[in-house]
């Protein structure tokens, strides 16, 4: 491995954990759903960990750098509702709004929310989702439920935000690289195509032609290509200290792709392919019928695979690098730093080889379901 790279790899990853733990540390007791730290600071309870790492993963509609959320500095996205009409407001009128504490709620701990100011009036909000406030102007629990009515929500979030920003990133990278070729014919590669082209490469050679054959494997190259791409440069912004979003450790994200290779596989799929499924040759007749919906089940199966594999491994890497620096405020003690932030230091390097690990087996995954779609019967 090149040791300018390998260098350059360990001192980002230190940035990175360090300036985590700064940001940690520097924000105020109210996290940004409203509700933890709040309720912790004004009841004075002890530092909840696992709330603290739900909060930090989940999706919200605001960047918060450092401070309070009252007078700390936060990058506010747009809140925009379709209720009875559009409306679009900062979501700083939430969360510049007043704290609430439920006062129907059965038994538990108090819940807390954040009811919205001037614009936002009427509305409240409670785990970063938006919900309509009831006459009484106050949210109404049932257990943990909400009971309130929820508006349409198209808000911009943090995830919306990630997912615009890997598709720009995704587009410069292989606009710039087709671009230089386009301009200068088939020539070395030299800037930014030098960087992409081992990939492109790599995608075409070892993941789909292997996998689905030669003969048909280069109509399915583009879609390898962005799902590989768009994996791995989401992963790797959402490494990113304070701006860094956890969007493919968005169970939806990861579905909607799981989707689409489930849609390619089946339109894709050939005779021999259904034939396999629906009768299976080889196998007694009555046996083709117990493994018939054991087959159907299987088309399922892979792309839910797929799914969870890629959602579990992003989140795992956010929730374990959480836990090693809570344990400084667990402990009440900077001490504790002397061990969690090596350790931190060490997942965050490791989940760089895991952002580029994630792509590759989503996109091989992918090129092996479609390989035995369109296989051709062996005689």
């Amino acid at each position: 491995m090149d040791m300018n790279f390998s260098m350059k790899t360990f001192i980002f990853s230190a940035f990175a954990a360090l300036l985590s733990v700064t940001s940690f540390a520097s924000g105020d007791a109210h996290s940004p759903s409203g509700e933890a730290h709040g309720v912790a600071a004004e009841h004075h309870e002890k530092f909840d960990a696992g709330k603290f790492i739900m909060e930090h993963v989940q999706d919200a509609h605001q960047y918060h750098l450092w401070g309070g959320h009252h007078d700390g500095v936060s990058i506010y996205l747009p809140i925009i509702l379709f209720d009875g009409g559009i409306k679009t407001f900062s979501s700083s009128h939430f969360y510049h709004g007043e704290i609430k504490y439920d006062t129907h709620g059965e038994g538990g701990e108090p819940k807390s929310y954040m009811a919205g100011s001037g614009p936002a009036e009427g509305y409240g909000l409670y785990k970063e989702k938006v919900y309509k406030l009831n006459g009484d102007g106050e949210l109404h629990f049932d257990g943990a439920n909400v009971t309130n009515a929820k508006p349409f929500d198209v808000s911009i979030t943090r995830n919306v935000v990630a997912l615009f920003l890997s598709f720009v990133v995704v587009f410069l990278m292989m606009w710039g690289a087709a671009r230089h070729y386009v301009k200068n014919g088939p020539v070395a590669p030299k800037g930014l195509s030098k960087f992409v082209e081992p990939f492109v490469v790599f995608v075409r050679d070892e993941i789909a032609k292997d996998n689905i054959g030669e003969k048909k494997y280069k109509k399915y190259v583009p879609y390898l290509l962005t799902l590989f791409f768009f994996i791995w440069i989401s992963n790797m912004l959402g490494s990113i200290p304070i701006l860094g979003s956890n969007l493919t450790g968005n169970i939806s994200i990861t579905l909607f792709l799981a989707v689409c290779t489930l849609l390619l596989t089946v339109f894709s799929a050939n005779k021999n392919y259904w034939g396999h499924v629906f009768w299976m040759p080889g196998v007694p007749v009555a046996m083709k019928f117990f493994m018939m919906p054991i087959e159907l089940i299987g088309i399922l199966t892979k792309p839910f695979a797929l799914m969870i594999r890629l959602f579990a491994n992003i989140t795992a890497g956010h929730v374990i690098i959480l836990a090693f620096i809570g344990i400084i405020f667990i402990n009440q003690s900077a001490a504790w730093g002397a061990m969690s932030v090596p350790m931190a230091l060490f997942i965050s390097v490791l989940e760089l080889l895991v952002a580029l690990l994630q792509a590759y087996l989503f996109a091989l995954l992918t090129a092996l379901f479609i390989g035995a779609a369109v296989e051709e019967a062996h005689h």
